[in-house]
């Protein structure tokens, strides 16, 4: 998928001088050998990302997952789009229930294929992820103020030196990966934003609470849904993320549920599930 001169200025006609690339260099999404993978990256400078910098000696590898192309689920491979024209993707669109519509606005195609909005990564292809084009997730940020003893009816805790309050937020280990990171997960096919919001959270960070009676519960969930009612939204667009190339990228949506007096989610004794293999505040 190496390209020619005059392909290139095709690209960069179409990538509407990447107004976004020039103000965000993503570093993450060029990370080098790709993640879960030996798989290298081809190397680029810094002022090579955009799409609007000509760069005619570009030849990045081609990359996707075993795993991913083993599986029924993700979109068709790039061999079966070239053999089976029947095959058609509407990109910048709502795809029946699969949404390729991306928060950056429209992005460019490479023949039928979606540019990354934010310029080159190094790598074509779709690697760990599903879809060709955006990637859409939701990341719940889940914060109270810290309190001594972890107890909702004691006094909250300042910092020593700024005599502010100080802010805690949920936090996961991941297993498929490794590293602490906000306890997020992919939007389903179809799903509202705010569900997959609560869906991630419960299933990375609280495990039930180790609640075993069905009406204890039953009485938790509606208090975790009526907390999850009330969210502010605090970015919307591109995920810097290793799992990113050149024609399939992270975006994310990311809310703030904020347990002021700490008698909501904040009393609760967190337990990592999914694929978490720790969680704390």
């Amino acid at each position: 998928m190496a390209s020619s001169a005059s392909d290139d200025e095709q690209k960069h006609n179409n990538a509407n001088d990447d107004p976004l690339s020039a103000t965000f260099l993503h570093i993450k999404a060029r990370t080098s050998p790709y993640v879960n993978s030996n798989q290298a990256r081809f190397t680029l400078p810094d002022d090579k990302v955009a799409w609007s910098v000509p760069f005619a000696d570009y030849k990045p590898p081609y990359y996707t997952h075993p795993g991913v192309l083993s599986s029924k689920l993700p979109d068709a491979s790039l061999e079966k789009l070239k053999t089976d024209k029947s095959i058609k993707f509407k990109f910048n669109a709502l795809d029946g229930k699969i949404d390729r519509r991306s928060h950056m606005g429209r992005y460019a195609l490479d023949g039928n294929l979606p540019l990354n909005p934010m310029g080159r990564t190094g790598l074509i292809g779709r690697g760990l992820l599903w879809r060709w084009g955006p990637n859409h997730a939701a990341d719940p940020i889940v914060t109270r103020w810290m309190r001594s003893n972890n107890d909702a009816q004691q006094d909250i805790v300042k910092d020593a030196v700024t005599q502010k309050p100080i802010l805690e937020f949920v936090a996961i280990e991941r297993t498929d990966g490794g590293g602490w990171a906000i306890p997020g997960g992919m939007v389903d096919p179809g799903e509202n934003v705010s569900r997959t919001l609560r869906r991630e959270f419960g299933e990375e960070t609280m495990d039930t609470y180790g609640i075993k009676e069905a009406s204890e519960k039953a009485k938790v969930q509606q208090q975790i849904d009526a907390f999850f009612k009330h969210g502010k939204e605090v970015y919307k667009g591109y995920a810097d993320d290793p799992r990113n190339t050149d024609n399939a990228w992270m975006e994310t949506v990311a809310y703030n549920f904020h347990d002021s007096d700490g008698d909501q989610v904040g009393k609760f004794s967190l337990k990592a599930g999914d694929d978490a293999s720790k969680v704390k505040w």
